[in-house]
Order: C-alpha cells, then structure tokens, then sequence
C-alpha cells in the first residue's frame, strides 16, 4: 500500500510540483527533472536521481513520497493479457488489465474503487461504490504496468491507456482530468491524445465540461437504442436520455476536433441484439464522427444475461457497416482470468449499493 505519511508526487500536474519546488526554494526546472525520472526513466528512488543535488535529495527524503501500490495478486491469460489486483488501502482492492496487440499494448486503468452506476451486467456496478482514486493512485497504476512488463517511459509497452477499469471516470472527474494530463504530457508519458480513452455511462455535464480542461478520445458505454432499455441497463440514462447524450457527444466531437467518438455495445442475448435494433442503432448514428465497438457479453455471475451467439453479431455489424458506420467486433480478451470488459470487480469494503445512479452523482467533483 502506498505510503500516506508523507506527500505523494506520483500524479501531481506540472504546475502543481513547479509550485511545491518554488515553495521549497527551488527553481521550476526541479519539477521537470523529477518528472523525467519518474515517467520518462520509470525512476522512483530519490538516490539514483543523479542530476538533482545531494541536499535536495536529503531534503526531500521523508518528506516525499513516490509510491506504487502494493500487488495484491497478479494473472496472465493465455492470451497475454495480464491483470493486476492493487492495494489500495483500508482492505479496498481495484484491478488494472494489460492487453497486447500487434504493434500496440493497451492498458484499462480504474478511477473509482467500485462504482454507483448500477449497471446490472457489470461485475463492478454489482459490488457497490466505495470511494474515489486518487491521480496518484490512477498514474500509479500506469508505472507499476509499465515497470512490471520491463519497460520505461520512453521505451514503453503501454502506447494507449484506456479509462475502462472499475468505475465511471467522470463521476472522478478532477482526479481522472489530472491524470489525462500527464499521461498526454512531453514530461509525462508522452502519449497522443487520441491514444488515451476515457469511457462514460453517460454524465452529460461532465462530458461538456471534460470538453473545456481536455481533449483525449471520449467512449460512450451505450448498450441500447431505446431509452426504455437504456434506462434498466445504463440507469444514468434517466437523468440523462438518449438524445440529450447524443447531442453532448457531437458537442464534444466539434470542440475538441475528434474525428471520431466511440460507442460500446454489449451484445446481450435476446436483449438488445437483433436486426431493428441495428437498424436504430445505425439511425442515430449515421452521419456524425462515431465508431461502434460491439462487445460480446463476457460471463458476471448473479446476472441474467447471455452472450449473442456470433453469427447474430455478425449480422448487427453487417447492418451498420452497410449503413456507413465504423464497426468493429472486439475479441474477448482475459476472460480467462475474468479481466474481459465487464469482469473487473476487485475487493471492496465498507462498500455503499446505490439503486440508482444519480443517487452518487454528489461523488462527483465540483472543482
């Protein structure tokens, strides 16, 4: 577990750390050097941060921290992908899942421990919510990966990180920023805007305001067509419909130039799969910057839910693909070692269930 005793400078923004150096007496370029150690070299002991002075490592020492989470447990699929099990304090666990790919490793980050949406496919909406990450706790998740599969900042497996873990990123909304940050940052991990994805049940007013402070890729968790279904599969949906969504997604799309904004669909068996629903699918989505992610369903226990027998996948996609919209089929990937899409679940205490989303929309940050 990370040390809370003294101030941890994993994930505090550029301005902030040129601030506490300036506190300190120092010149700003001290933050830089340090942010080059930390995400560039994947440096974090203090000693072997040659270019910084003796006295100013003895000064720091003790004061500063720059912890990583403990690993509670660690798993490698068949397939490659591994999943880490992180300590988080006070008997609270979240998990963090690497995929390779031909020419790109994707890493799924979480930004709460557990989650309020309710989502009743989902393993974390089922455990309940417990508390936000920190932007320490979140950019620690991306070091220990990046060290834990041997590589450095400047010499990374991760090339895309992906805001997918346990949690709704917006209703985290300050910390997650924060981290978005310096993951886009030339001193941080240097990674293209549109190589780091933040996913949303559909927060609308924090997708209008992600708009104004950023301008990595957005994901839409979609998963229905008709309000009436979203409404029990994504709850959120009942304060914020369908329609209200869309338009915040084309929003965000012109503000930021992205020239796409992707949409998962879960397929569920029987549930939201069949021809009209492609169809309505394709209706909305014709004609704007959007790409479809179909996600077969990948096994929660407690759930009513079966997967979409492939051959009706194939024929949803066909229908969009021959309506002019970007589809892609995803492959399962860590189902195995449950670290697929929809199986994160970790270990929570003290945990609070919530019905309905917009019950915990005071979890979000104002500031």
């Amino acid at each position: 577990m990370m040390n809370t005793e003294s101030l941890n400078l994993l994930g505090m923004p550029r301005g902030d750390l040129e601030a506490y150096f300036s506190s300190m007496g120092e010149k700003p370029f001290r933050a830089r050097q340090l942010m080059r150690w930390m995400y560039r070299r994947s440096v974090l002991d203090l000693a072997e941060m040659t270019d910084l002075s003796q006295a100013l490592r003895d000064h720091l020492n003790g004061k500063i921290s720059l912890g990583l989470p403990d690993v509670r447990d660690r798993q490698q699929s068949t397939d490659g992908t591994v999943k880490w099990l992180l300590d988080v304090g006070k008997s609270q666990d979240v998990e963090t899942v690497f995929i390779p790919e031909e020419g790109r490793g994707t890493l799924c980050v979480s930004s709460q421990v557990g989650c309020a949406m309710d989502c009743p496919f989902c393993a974390t909406g089922r455990q309940g919510f417990n508390r936000n990450l920190s932007a320490a706790e979140i950019i620690g998740q991306v070091l220990l990966a990046v060290r834990d599969l041997g590589g450095t900042g400047e010499d990374s497996p991760v090339t895309n990180v992906v805001f997918m873990g346990m949690g709704e990123p917006l209703a985290n909304f300050r910390e997650v920023t924060a981290a978005c940050d310096l993951l886009t940052d030339d001193l941080g991990f240097a990674l293209s805007r549109r190589r780091v994805t933040v996913s949303t049940s559909g927060l609308v007013p924090q997708i209008k305001r992600l708009a104004e402070v950023t301008n990595v890729a957005l994901a839409i968790s979609l998963h229905a067509t008709r309000d009436e279904l979203r409404n029990d599969l994504v709850p959120i949906n009942r304060k914020h419909p369908i329609t209200e969504l869309l338009r915040a997604c084309w929003d965000y799309a012109a503000q930021t130039n992205s020239k796409q904004i992707t949409f998962e669909y879960i397929m569920l068996d029987g549930v939201n799969d069949d021809r009209q629903d492609a169809i309505e699918l394709a209706g909305l989505l014709q004609g704007y910057p959007a790409k479809v992610n179909l996600i077969p369903f990948n096994p929660v226990a407690g759930t009513p839910f079966g997967r979409t027998p492939q051959k009706r996948v194939d024929a949803f996609r066909k229908v969009l693909m021959d309506k002019g919209v970007i589809t892609i089929t995803r492959r399962p990937r860590g189902d195995d070692i449950d670290a697929a899409c929809g199986q994160l679940a970790g270990n929570l205490d003290n945990k609070v269930r919530v019905p309905l989303a917009q019950k915990m929309l005071h979890t979000v940050n104002k500031s």
